[in-house]
């Protein structure tokens, strides 16, 4: 890739992709195993389903790029995995979508940032096709939160916080 990011080639570019997809993977599976430890189910089943669905995206990446293995590490990390920095042990499903919504706008954003600066036709059509499933995710998160009601305002409210012993 060069210093910028914008891969050279339709291999980088399903490298970026999967890489992101697998670190969204890993991102949601660590955020379920939190909120398994903190008796918060609903919400780790929640972060399992996403978990699930964005490992059915690496595979799908890989079996059009007919990668046996993964791809080899790439040298630049893109946007898309939420921090545990953002996750709440008492955080309830919206929250859960929220950070899903803005992992997938981040992603959304990188693919069309890399589009517009491709020179080469066929690498900026499949930076958009990958802008446009991630539109589609987007989408799907929306529809997803409408059905979901807003927290209470004290939802963070805990009359037994954990407390830590060293």
């Amino acid at each position: 890739m060069t210093a910028v990011g914008t891969p050279k080639t339709i291999a980088e570019l399903m490298a970026q992709a999967y890489a992101m997809e697998r670190d969204a993977v890993a991102r949601y599976r660590e955020f379920a195993d939190v909120m398994q430890v903190h008796n918060n189910p609903e919400v780790a089943a929640l972060f399992c389903a996403l978990a699930d669905q964005e490992a059915l995206h690496a595979e799908q990446i890989a079996g059009a790029m007919g990668w046996a293995a993964p791809p080899a590490s790439i040298a630049q990390r893109a946007p898309g995995a939420p921090s545990l920095d953002d996750a709440h042990y008492l955080m309830q499903p919206w929250h859960v979508l929220q950070l899903a919504l803005q992992a997938e706008q981040q992603a959304c954003d990188f693919f069309g940032g890399i589009a517009a600066r491709c020179t080469d036709d066929e690498l900026r059509e499949a930076a958009r096709e990958l802008e446009e499933e991630e539109r589609g995710h987007i989408e799907i998160l929306r529809t997803w939160i409408e059905r979901i009601p807003l927290p209470a305002g004290n939802w963070d409210d805990d009359p037994d916080p954990p407390r830590y012993n060293e």
